[in-house]
């Protein structure tokens, strides 16, 4: 293994199975608490939830946080105190700073098919902002893009924005094909497989593994077999 990629076992986590809802989660959340894994830099939350049909997350508050989902598989029907409500398919992120304070609400709509993706929560770069929410869907030209930018504290190349210095993106592999990123000295980066299976430099991933690095220099992902994957770039 590498000495400079440190690896998080999908199958270490903390699991919650709650029926309507289950849940892996990378970082200490709810009833999990690992003093060893508290988060990475400002990164504070990966829960990997499965939502059973016509079931949800009832509307609760948030403040103080950057909190998106991107979408695996199914349909994540959204409704916020900001009068936002949105349908959002695979491969979709939306993102809600909830700044001083913000209620929403995340269910599944379908009659039958369970609904997956990926909660992920960024502490933000300072406390009291206005509560804001974005998008990102991908265009024609990002639906099989290896490596798409889709959040970032600018919202540059069309990416949802912000509050953090951070910079996410999505990877999207077919067997053998491999992406490169360039990570500065003092930053941090974390890749979370969603499905599949690759190497980042040579240290072999598989579907809920997450992997960390804070050695400046060029990271590789190859997949070994068709995968979907989030590479954060953190200050």
């Amino acid at each position: 293994m590498s000495d400079t990629i440190t690896l998080r076992p999908a199958n270490e986590r903390g699991h919650a199975d709650h029926g309507w809802l289950d849940s892996w989660h990378t970082f200490s959340f709810g009833d999990y608490h690992d003093t060893a894994h508290m988060g990475f830099r400002s990164l504070r939350v990966i829960n990997d939830d499965r939502v059973a049909a016509g079931r949800g997350f009832g509307t609760h508050p948030h403040r103080d946080m950057e909190i998106f989902s991107y979408v695996l598989e199914g349909t994540l029907a959204h409704k916020d105190s900001l009068g936002n409500g949105r349908e959002l398919k695979p491969g979709q992120i939306q993102l809600m700073s909830a700044g001083r304070g913000v209620s929403h609400s995340e269910f599944n709509p379908a009659a039958g098919d369970a609904l997956h993706f990926l909660q992920i929560w960024i502490q933000p770069r300072e406390r009291g902002l206005a509560p804001s929410y974005t998008e990102w869907t991908p265009n024609a030209g990002h639906r099989d893009a290896p490596k798409v930018l889709v959040i970032s504290s600018d919202g540059r190349e069309g990416s949802a924005t912000i509050h953090q210095d951070a910079d996410i993106y999505r990877l999207r592999l077919q067997p053998g094909q491999t992406v490169t990123h360039t990570l500065k000295a003092g930053r941090g980066a974390w890749l979370q497989i969603a499905d599949g299976g690759a190497t980042l430099n040579g240290v072999a991933l598989a579907t809920g593994d997450g992997a960390s690095s804070e050695v400046a220099g060029e990271l590789t992902v190859t997949a070994r077999v068709a995968t979907e994957a989030l590479l954060f770039d953190l200050g």
